[in-house]
């Protein structure tokens, strides 16, 4: 017998719904519920690689360990990484099988996927006693809607009741709740249950009167209020975000240990994947992390970090248009911090050879490390442990990009020269003691009387984060009847609300 299940689709993109499904898959592991999360179909340049060696959305990661599970290449079987405005690598189950221009996929190449879609889905479903499944932009999005497999197209293939998320801090949510489940046809409608308000400040009472409109036009309940609070986020699909954004985007840097805080630039790099790696670094008291693209901006930062990008060549060319290009090889000539990781590391190096990526065959790099870079067909995906600086280390790798380290001091697979360090290693800094290790050496680099917190723990972080999404479900959601929902499906009799979905 299948277990439960229930689609969190969202008004628009960034509604909440990662957030949400996260917080509905801790509240329900905490009450002994086996749950796991699942997204058909994820674009993002945000991915992680499973214990399998497959490649899913980080966000599912995250949407896993909340469930207390491990992550699988069946909670995201469809990753869209987009490399350039018209096209992407679309990785399947774990593996690219290729790029597609957006019109190829939603030609007809997306339809052909439902059924592995679908297939994924049952086989949670007859392991987990839930399955909390995320969508993806608004189920509403009626041009996309003959192919969609991850809104209404999974939900009423799989028969999931749908709550729908809206951000109330932008405003118009009312009118995005309505014209959402408007815009769907008869079929589709049925199967929305109700509403789910995310991001609201203020007095819950003043937005009661609305919530009783909004049932009396559309027969759907609310099924929580959820307050706006700071510092709350599991990792980010897309958008220049670090998921522990309340570090460095919305509440103060804890107090440093030492005298001084560190600072770290991150070159906000076109076609950036995988920031989140600079997350570890923000959690970290007393360092302060910002994104940043232009060289003025190095010049009082003691780390500068060259993140991951899903087009190396094109990065490379815009740290030169941008002046960017000298300041870091002025910097590290200085003996002055720099790290590279994965497609960064690939820019610091002394040549690139790619027909793959970009298919622009060779390319010289900055010649900051002695590394020569060549592009496979095959991608790179493995959970790599070694150590670097007296202290173990874990990661993560997804690259095409083949590095031949000619020199320098090896450092997790590639090179450190000077203050100059590059990997390939995603992830390296939630290793505790390593990233300790390494804030002390560019604290010493750069003259700072920096001191790294001695318990500071990102794996416990994490934890809390999640515990906190936890809370938000079960303090300002009506648990009883989302657990209905997820066992029972749907209401019966929701009323249809013209004018439906254009024929």
């Amino acid at each position: 017998m299948s277990g439960g299940g229930l689609l969190v689709a969202g008004t628009t993109s960034d509604a909440g719904k990662s957030v949400v499904t996260a917080g509905i898959c801790r509240w329900l592991v905490r009450q002994g519920v086996k749950v796991a999360p699942f997204k058909a179909q994820n674009m993002s340049l945000n991915s992680f690689v499973t214990r399998e060696g497959a490649e899913i959305g980080r966000a599912q990661a995250m949407q896993a360990q909340a469930c207390r599970v491990e992550p699988t290449a069946l909670m995201n079987p469809v990753l869209l990484k987009p490399g350039g405005e018209r096209s992407s690598q679309v990785v399947l189950m774990g593996r690219p099988v290729g790029e597609m221009s957006a019109r190829g996929y939603h030609g007809g190449r997306q339809e052909q996927l439902l059924g592995t879609v679908l297939d994924c889905l049952e086989r949670l479903r007859g392991t987990y006693d839930a399955v909390i499944c995320e969508g993806a932009g608004s189920p509403a999005e009626i041009n996309l809607r003959r192919t969609d497999i991850v809104n209404m197209g999974i939900a009423r293939n799989a028969g999931l009741p749908v709550l729908v998320v809206g951000d109330i801090d932008r405003g118009g949510v009312f009118a995005s709740f309505f014209g959402t489940v408007a815009l769907l046809s008869p079929e589709d409608q049925k199967l929305v249950a109700g509403f789910l308000v995310n991001k609201f400040r203020g007095d819950v009472s003043l937005l009661e009167p609305g919530l009783e409109m909004l049932h009396g036009l559309t027969g759907r309940r609310t099924y929580g209020v959820l307050p706006f609070q700071h510092g709350l986020g599991i990792d980010e699909e897309d958008g220049l975000r670090v998921s522990l954004r309340g570090t460095v985007r919305e509440s103060q840097v804890a107090a440093p240990v030492g005298e001084d805080v560190l600072r770290v630039a991150v070159c906000a790099v076109p076609l950036m994947s995988n920031f989140t790696d600079v997350d570890a670094l923000a959690a970290e008291p007393g360092v302060v992390v910002r994104f940043v693209d232009r060289p003025e901006e190095l010049a009082d930062a003691d780390l500068v970090v060259v993140p991951g990008t899903r087009g190396t060549v094109r990065a490379l060319e815009w740290l030169r248009e941008r002046g960017l290009a000298d300041a870091l090889r002025r910097r590290a000539a200085e003996g002055r911090p720099v790290l590279g990781i994965c497609g960064g590391f690939q820019v610091l190096g002394e040549h690139i050879e790619d027909d793959v990526e970009s298919r622009r065959g060779q390319v010289d790099g900055l010649g900051v490390l002695p590394v020569r870079v060549r592009f496979a067909r095959e991608k790179t995906l493995t959970r790599p442990v070694g150590e670097a600086l007296g202290e173990t280390v874990e990661g993560y790798e997804i690259h095409h990009g083949v590095a031949e380290v000619l020199g320098g001091e090896a450092f997790l697979d590639g090179c450190r020269v000077g203050q100059a360090w590059g990997t390939h290693w995603h992830g390296s800094l939630e290793s505790d003691a390593f990233r300790r290790a390494f804030l002390r050496e560019v604290a010493r680099a750069a003259g700072r009387r920096f001191v790294p917190a001695p318990d500071t723990s990102f794996a416990a972080l994490r934890e809390e984060q999640l515990d906190r999404l936890g809370d938000l479900i079960e303090q300002h959601a009506d648990t009883d009847a989302l657990w209905r929902l997820i066992e029972s499906g749907a209401p019966t009799g929701l009323p249809f609300i013209p004018p439906g979905a254009p024929a």
